[in-house]
């Protein structure tokens, strides 16, 4: 029946094509067990926050004259992109070939339509993610004016993955030897950091592309090649003038974080539009890919529609000059397209703890990393890949435990520093690549070291408050797939010796479900909230 309403549908659109044609860090804080919350202040961009935290947004997100233009162009004004419209109430459909992350309901929330209405020979009623180039047909719903469908960044370029593997950030900045090659940063948590570190670090802490924070430097203040192009892009190199984000790691967490809402809620179909600072909007095109989406959002939050259509053009704006400081980034993606292949599943997990020792659920799907607060840009744009485990503690709040935390599955540490564990499962000794699980809050006392190889239930340390601002012992756990946050219920169940994630309806809600048992998650560490693996798990 399928493969009819496919022929129709293509039939259909030969014909209709005869006529007019018509996208620091959070980790909220988790109390250990029956022990209040407590605020804690943000301290530096490194701190991995275990609080909502609340943006301020007092100056607008356009504090940038729109009369100033950092964007690279040739003689004479810059060409502006129109955007796409589709009027016609009797169009052709689409046409759609699936991308690597996509799955049915964000496909759907796209385009507008109803997932029972997407055509396919392709088997849709799975819960996996659709294979790469799978074909499908899909309704013509769209009657508003869309951003271009010019795909303009790929996915492997914005998230940290093996096509930056090896790229030496202290050695590019040091050769174009602007501004930032004597550069030193102040943090909180470290004291002073050298400009070429922070961007290292906020690379692998927030999963992103180094290359992506060098190039927006670059194109907002010229901070990598020359000097900043003014007072304001000293202080503000991102030209988001609030002092609340003054200095250049809080501006790149600013802009991560703005990234990271356009590409992940772009992966789950919760972000359609793009709305400017002049009070107008326009609908994605449903058939970019998230990495292009979330350049798009990214300088829509800085910028009118006139100017952002110049920035995002791909022959004069912003994609060309990254083009001219890396090289062509479809031909660097290539080393790893697509970044999830066909029928990827997750490999076997256990709970991360050892038997026989009662830990708690506090916390259910949240954020991976990153400061993006549900409060201002809603629940639904942040990256839900992580959960929250805690022990009890005999003082509570941030006290120490015997308690120790253990290897879900084997895998090799490729880091062990501030707080964090990452363990690569593949061996190979690249985060960026295959599936690594990030054990976060693993205090400084026994922690494995770096380069060690884990069995399956070997010890990695024990749960805290380090690592960041947190009011409670715990242990943050999240998967990353070839450099991107997995999310933690989603196409890839996230499940620890038959124990499935199910998220709330809120950040830090949600349970583990296994057959007909559940455990709630819980701030507080109550009673449904109480886990223990068995002997034989």
């Amino acid at each position: 029946m399928h493969r009819i309403l496919l022929l129709f549908a293509i039939i259909a659109l030969t014909i209709s094509a005869c006529g007019t044609s018509p996208s620091i860090w959070g980790v909220v804080q988790t109390p250990t067990p029956n022990t209040p919350a407590q605020a804690s202040p943000l301290i530096d961009p490194f701190a991995v926050q275990d609080d909502p935290i609340i943006f301020h947004t007092s100056t607008p997100p356009a504090a940038v004259d729109a009369s100033i233009s950092n964007t690279p162009t040739p003689d004479g004004a810059a060409p502006i992109i129109a955007p796409t419209y589709t009027p016609s109430t009797d169009a052709a459909p689409f046409l759609y070939y699936a991308q690597s992350g996509d799955m049915l309901s964000a496909i759907a929330s796209r385009f507008g339509v109803e997932e029972s209405e997407i055509v396919s020979d392709a088997d849709l009623t799975k819960t996996t993610l659709i294979d790469p180039g799978t074909l499908l047909v899909i309704p013509n719903k769209i009657y508003e004016p869309t951003t271009p469908n010019i795909q303009i960044m790929p996915d492997a370029e914005i998230v940290f993955s093996v096509t930056a593997a090896d790229f030496d950030v202290e050695a590019f900045v040091k050769k174009e030897g602007g501004y930032l090659a004597s550069f030193r940063d102040y943090l909180g948590s470290t004291g002073w950091i050298e400009g070429y570190d922070a961007v290292e670090r906020l690379a692998y802490e927030n999963s992103i592309n180094p290359r992506m924070i060098l190039g927006l430097l670059e194109y907002e203040s010229r901070w990598v090649s020359s000097q900043p192009i003014d007072l304001l892009h000293t202080d503000f190199p991102m030209g988001f003038n609030d002092y609340h984000y003054k200095g250049m790691s809080v501006q790149m967490v600013w802009a991560i974080n703005n990234m990271s809402i356009a590409y992940y809620g772009w992966r789950a179909g919760t972000i359609t539009h793009l709305d400017f600072p002049d009070g107008t909007s326009l609908r994605i095109d449903p058939r970019l890919n998230a990495g292009t989406v979330a350049i798009q959002y990214l300088f829509s939050r800085l910028y009118n529609q006139s100017k952002w259509a110049q920035i995002i053009d791909p022959n004069s704006g912003f994609p060309a000059m990254y083009s001219k400081m890396f090289g062509d980034p479809w031909a660097l993606a290539d080393e790893v397209n697509p970044l999830f292949p066909p029928a990827l599943t997750q490999p076997p997990l256990t709970l991360p703890f050892e038997p026989n020792v009662q830990w708690n659920l506090t916390g259910g799907p949240h954020n991976g990393w990153g400061q993006i607060n549900p409060a201002i840009y809603g629940q639904s744009h942040s990256v839900f890949s992580a959960i929250d485990f805690a022990p009890p503690t005999k003082s509570g709040g941030c006290g120490a435990t015997d308690t120790w935390v253990v290897a879900a599955a084997p895998g090799l540490v490729v880091r062990s520093e501030n707080g964090a564990v990452m363990v690569d499962l593949d061996g190979d000794g690249y985060e960026q690549t295959g599936w690594n699980l990030l054990y976060m809050h693993i205090a400084n006392k026994d922690r494995v070291a770096a380069g060690t190889w884990l069995e399956l239930n070997n010890r990695i340390g024990h749960a805290s408050c380090e690592g960041g601002v947190s009011t409670g012992t715990h242990l943050h756990f999240a998967r990353k797939y070839n450099g991107e946050w997995v999310t933690a219920d989603g196409p890839i169940p996230f499940v620890m010796d038959g124990w499935r994630v199910v998220a709330g309806d809120a950040p830090y809600k949600g349970k583990l479900v296994r057959g007909d048992e559940e455990v709630i998650a819980d701030l507080l560490g109550q009673s449904w909230s109480s886990i223990i693996r068995e002997k034989n798990e």
